[in-house]
């Protein structure tokens, strides 16, 4: 089976595996899919001659490809094993199609169509075969096309000179980086790593956001409306009032490149009490600090304004920006350009607005770059994946391993 095959043929089978993670759950993994593919990882991985394969109580898969030259440095690949859930069917069924220049029908019988007008880049595909779902769910290209192009990697990699190559294979990414923030480092000693989940071909990400969750408790006094002048302090206008304080421009929908943002996700509310979500991410590590002051100070505010009621908040960090760790060691950024020079792959650095695996592994010590799967449209139904990215790829990390030796 040639390369683009056996790219094609495992991105099928992982795919009809259920995996959507389930942000509700409080379990690791939050669904039992994500099991059943680090099994099946797990089977194949060994099955390439992967030692150490172990597969622990959170269905994170670990396991090593003992290289043939000792002096280089060993390095690592990364991936997660969940789809997100963005309110779409959970069940993948991708399909092959070739573009032509004209709109691909996804669903004839639900009339879902990818369109060049609304996605004009498609255009650069033109005369290509595209891996497409049916329109009812997300492809899963994220994060499975790396899980696929890894696993391939395990396969070839006897072909070429190589040090020791760690693979790790996480769930629950979507939800909170959580796999990455349980692997046990023990298990994936490598110097540096790569992740393998961002977009179109030639994309890079070496800047992510610092990211935080916060929830803000408001507790009012409940009262019946014959007797509640005077005393009633409701908590669902006490959370209205705290989002009042903040820039109704400094949001996700109003921002873009290296502009951070709040973003008030869920208010759950009764008589006594309301529970509001927010997200705080920026680039920059002092705009982040004082965005965390900011969440404090307003609900300080607000508990003045209600002496008979209170307010507490909590902010959870959930990721740094990679660049700091990237900052101290330059090799695995210094190989990835090095590898995509040799493929004549021009570069798009793009900050993420969002995270990785990679955030958690470079705060946690290891860097860890990310560069592309190949596909667009991530989080949506009209995701696809070019068979041609698809290829560069898997080139790009067999790149990467030979370069290594050189170091």
């Amino acid at each position: 089976m040639d390369i683009r095959q056996e790219l094609i043929s495992r991105f099928f089978r992982y795919a009809a595996i259920e995996s959507q993670s389930n942000a509700r759950a409080l379990c690791l993994p939050s669904s039992p899919g994500q099991a059943t593919l680090a099994a099946l990882l797990a089977d194949e991985m060994r099955a390439l001659g992967v030692e150490n394969v172990l597969v622990d109580e959170h269905a994170i898969v670990t396991g090593v490809k003992r290289g043939n030259r000792y002096d280089t440095p060993p390095i690592g690949f990364i991936a997660h094993l969940d789809t997100v859930d963005v309110g779409l069917s959970p069940f993948i069924r991708p399909q092959i199609l070739r573009f032509d220049g004209k709109d691909l029908c996804m669903n004839a019988k639900d009339d879902i169509w990818l369109r060049v007008a609304e996605h004009p880049e498609l255009c650069s595909w033109i005369g290509e075969d595209i891996i497409v779902g049916d329109g009812t769910s997300v492809l899963g290209a994220d994060n499975k096309a790396a899980i696929a192009v890894i696993m391939t990697l395990l396969g070839q990699l006897d072909e070429q000179a190589h040090g020791d190559v760690f693979v790790a294979f996480v769930p629950d990414e979507e939800i909170g980086l959580r796999g990455a923030k349980a692997l046990d480092l023990a298990r994936f000693p490598c110097d540096f790593a790569y992740t393998i989940d961002c977009c179109e071909l030639g994309e890079v990400v070496l800047e992510t956001f610092n990211a935080a969750s916060t929830e803000i408790v408001f507790t009012g006094v409940s009262a019946h409306p014959m007797s509640a002048k005077g005393t009633l302090v409701n908590p669902l206008t006490m959370a209205i009032n705290y989002i009042s304080h903040f820039d109704r421009e400094d949001t996700p929908e109003h921002t873009a490149d290296r502009k951070g943002f709040f973003w008030f996700k869920d208010l759950v509310a009764n008589d006594s009490e309301a529970t509001l979500t927010c997200l705080i991410r920026d680039f920059d590590a002092d705009g982040f600090d004082q965005r965390n002051r900011r969440i404090a100070e307003v609900a300080e505010r607000i508990r003045l304004e209600y002496p008979t009621g209170n307010v507490r908040c909590q902010v959870n960090d959930t990721y740094r920006n990679i660049a700091t760790s990237l900052a101290h060691d330059n090799r695995a950024v210094a190989l990835l350009f090095q590898t995509m020079d040799e493929l004549r792959i021009e570069k798009k650095l793009t900050p993420m607005r969002g995270g990785t695996d990679g955030a958690v592994l470079s705060a946690r010590g290891i860097p860890t770059p990310n560069f592309f799967t190949g596909a667009y449209n991530f989080h949506s139904r009209y995701e696809f994946l070019p068979i041609p990215a698809f290829e560069k790829s898997f080139e790009v990390a067999m790149g990467i391993c030979r370069a290594a030796t050189e170091i």
